[in-house]
């Protein structure tokens, strides 16, 4: 196995921009976080992988600019495993390709059973990759040879990956599907904030009473100002249970927040004045939120048949129908067309129902073109099946 050397340093930055400069056809790229170590999701570590040139590990803290390594590779095809996860922390770094290959979501699109990267390594070259350091705290300083070796794997077998996957594409006509997918990956935007993201908090749903929702708020909210100044992941700071239990037991002093067995973490005692200030906050509070909120969301399918039994009919016709779509494509129907589109389309169809509406409706709705011309007939054709059902059993009746 090759010795690895993490480049840290501008110096380090523009040798490698030389080399890759030099290299030929895509570029390999991947990203390593401190997911539930660090609060934020910034790279700690960015490996790039081109033939010809060979695998590079950059130290993003270190070396900071990265403007070297985007206007050398920035215009070149970057192939990327689970792309969504990487380009967020990539465009931390303004670092942003102009064209993506999803390997692991060709694989989705392709029917692989595991889309894993490892799985899909060893089903298209053969090769097993070991994962052990996935889940490793990668802002650690100096990282060990071991963690690198890992590291310089995820790339350095990604475009052989990328040219079978693409060879299957073709093979099997969805090229096109893959490319359009690719496509909206790269262009989706970010995510907007959540609105009450306090209520995320696990286990919240064992608290009754506003006023114990109040104080949930201000324990979760300390401990998030918290982490973003520690930089440590909240749950390590106070663990999501210990912030219940503290909620349920409504400690009448500081010093039972103290005693409180539950209440542990590694801040739980030393930043004992702050969580009691949060507890009293909640106590004081005139603003107390509500225990449930109505989101914008459909209801669960379940409730449908009292209160929209027409769009019951017509989810239950037409889920089977691009069910079995999917399955004749080879990919999961989640890929063919989401969930969630199909819902809101059978929730409350445009009218009079056709080809030409449905059409209409999942494109607004965000729907692929691919997807749209893959499945709108067949969901068009459920839904006026689905308003004859009523008829039919009218007819049996009498």
């Amino acid at each position: 196995m090759a010795d690895y050397q993490v480049l840290a340093d501008q110096a380090d930055l523009h040798r490698a921009v030389d080399a890759l400069t030099g290299g030929t056809g895509p570029i390999a790229v991947d990203v390593e976080r401190a997911s539930g170590y660090r609060y934020s999701q910034r790279a700690y570590l960015v490996q790039v992988f081109r033939r010809d040139a060979g695998v590079f590990l950059f130290d993003p803290p270190a070396i900071g600019d990265f403007s070297a390594l985007q206007a050398a590779i920035g215009d070149e095809e970057w192939i990327l495993h689970a792309a969504s996860q990487d380009l967020p922390s990539l465009r931390e770094l303004e670092l942003i390709p102009r064209v993506i290959f999803d390997t692991e979501l060709a694989a989705r699109l392709l029917g692989h059973e595991h889309v894993g990267l490892g799985a899909v390594v060893e089903e298209t070259l053969g090769i097993s990759l070991a994962k052990a350091h996935s889940a490793a705290d990668w802002s650690t300083r100096p990282l060990p040879q071991p963690w690198l070796e890992y590291a310089a794997l995820d790339v350095l077998h990604l475009v052989d990956v990328r040219d079978a996957l693409a060879g299957e594409l073709d093979a099997t006509h969805k090229a096109t599907f893959a490319a359009e997918e690719f496509a909206a990956e790269l262009a989706r935007p970010p995510k907007p904030p959540r609105e009450d993201p306090w209520r995320r908090l696990s286990g919240l749903h064992t608290v009754r009473g506003r006023r114990a929702f109040a104080i949930a708020r201000e324990l979760w909210s300390a401990r998030e100002d918290y982490a973003r100044e520690q930089d440590v992941s909240p749950g390590r700071l106070v663990p999501d249970r210990s912030l219940v239990a503290a909620i349920r037991a409504d400690p009448r002093t500081k010093g039972e927040l103290a005693a409180l067995k539950e209440f542990n973490g590694r801040a739980s005692r030393s930043q004992l004045d702050r969580w009691w200030a949060a507890l009293e906050r909640g106590r004081a509070s005139s603003d107390l939120p509500l225990e449930r909120v109505r989101g914008d969301g459909l209801p669960p399918v379940r409730a449908w048949h009292d209160r929209n039994p027409d769009a019951e009919r017509r989810i239950k016709a037409a889920r089977p129908a691009v069910e079995a779509h999917a399955e004749q494509l080879h990919m999961p129907a989640e890929n063919l067309l989401t969930p969630e589109l199909l819902r809101r389309t059978a929730w409350d169809p445009r009218e009079p129902i056709s080809v030409e509406a449905v059409t209409g409706q999942l494109t607004d709705l965000g729907a692929r073109r691919w997807q749209v011309e893959e499945t709108a007939q067949l969901i068009a054709d459920a839904f006026v099946a689905s308003a004859q059902e009523p008829e039919d059993a009218a007819e049996a009746a009498s």
